[in-house]
């Protein structure tokens, strides 16, 4: 295999993703005609419906929920909206999302979109990493990686749940060493909404921590270290303190899981907390294989987690839907009547 020329990386990573924005247009007017439709249409205009219904609940806490790429796809200024206008308190997410994507772009790195036809071999040659049809600058991503293991060596050497390393990563970025101003690190922290990552590690924010902590087990010094038990603790104390609460999913896995399992958790320690009242969530996955990705929401109410009145699968490519789904709640406006819940006040105690 011939190497690339030396521009060929240039011109790969040329093209950035741009997010979309909600304020910008108005969806209304397609959820209401898609109300009159079938199949995923249909679906995608109930699962609006229930939203709304959750944002315009005055006892309701919103939750977001984030599997997959949608923020590298160009989803990531959604999240971050919703969290700005009070349309969500909590967000629950893989480490890919917020490190890997979203704290990737705060420090001034891009996503760009991929040309087809360009073999893998050549793009690791190149260092260039690919999300499906989304290119990614491996050495910008090793930056993120040394940017974390700053980060930590700055801290003090004690667990930290990741809601609570996220958070100084906020107050890091807010400090003025941001590139890109609004990152969804930022806006959360700036408006007291917690960000959970229940599998931590498995992003750049792993890499970053391994190398400070093997830096320090040389040295002889203690370290940062994540504790998934005191994240587990923590969402189910929002659980409990929220009272309603509703699910806005995208894609399963361990993040829509975890927040679930909060109900099963409070009845646990002998507190009760009632299933989550509204639910929707957006993925492609079947759900012959009895994995969390696919588990219907009617089949989560069987273990107790989710109510079933107020409850809608679609089943749709999130990059797709989201954008109308949460456009329509934005312009709809429950949001302007609702007060923001700022959870992370439940935890100011403990820094």
């Amino acid at each position: 295999m011939n190497a690339p020329a030396a521009n060929t990386k240039a011109e790969l990573l040329s093209k950035t993703v741009e997010h979309v924005d909600i304020t910008a247009y108005d969806a209304r007017p397609v959820i209401d005609a898609m109300r009159k439709m079938s199949f995923t249409s249909r679906d995608t205009a109930r699962a609006a419906d229930i939203l709304s219904m959750a944002i315009e609940d005055p006892t309701c806490s919103v939750w977001i929920t984030l599997a997959g790429s949608t923020s590298a796809g160009g989803c990531m200024h959604v999240w971050r909206d919703m969290v700005k206008y009070g349309m969500a308190d909590v967000v629950v997410a893989t480490g890919a999302s917020i490190i890997d994507m979203d704290f990737f772009e705060a420090l001034g790195f891009r996503h760009y979109q991929a040309q087809g036809g360009v073999d893998d071999r050549d793009l690791r040659a190149l260092y260039i990493d690919r999300i499906y049809d989304t290119y990614i600058d491996e050495e910008e991503l090793q930056a993120c990686d040394h940017a974390i293991l700053d980060l930590a060596d700055g801290l003090e050497p004690r667990p930290y749940s990741s809601r609570e390393f996220i958070h100084e990563i906020g107050r890091w970025l807010a400090s003025g060493k941001a590139r890109k101003p609004a990152s969804l690190i930022q806006t959360a922290y700036e408006e007291g909404c917690p960000i959970f990552c229940p599998a931590f590690t498995d992003s750049s924010a792993g890499f970053g921590l391994v190398k400070h902590q093997v830096e320090r087990i040389k040295a002889r010094r203690p370290y940062v270290s994540i504790d998934a038990v005191a994240d587990f603790r923590e969402l189910t104390d929002i659980k409990v303190a929220a009272g309603t609460t509703g699910l806005f999913m995208v894609g399963g896995g361990v993040p829509k899981n975890f927040a679930q399992d909060t109900v099963v958790c409070a009845e646990i320690l002998g507190v009760e907390a009632e299933m989550h009242r509204y639910a929707v969530q957006i993925t492609v996955a079947d759900v012959r294989d009895g994995a969390c990705s696919s588990s219907t929401l009617k089949e989560a109410c069987s273990w107790g987690k989710v109510d079933v009145a107020w409850e809608q699968m679609v089943f749709a490519e999130a990059t797709t839907v989201v954008p109308l789904i949460a456009s329509d709640a934005w312009h709809r406006g429950g949001w302007k009547r609702r007060e923001k819940r700022r959870f992370a006040k439940l935890f100011a105690k403990d820094r």
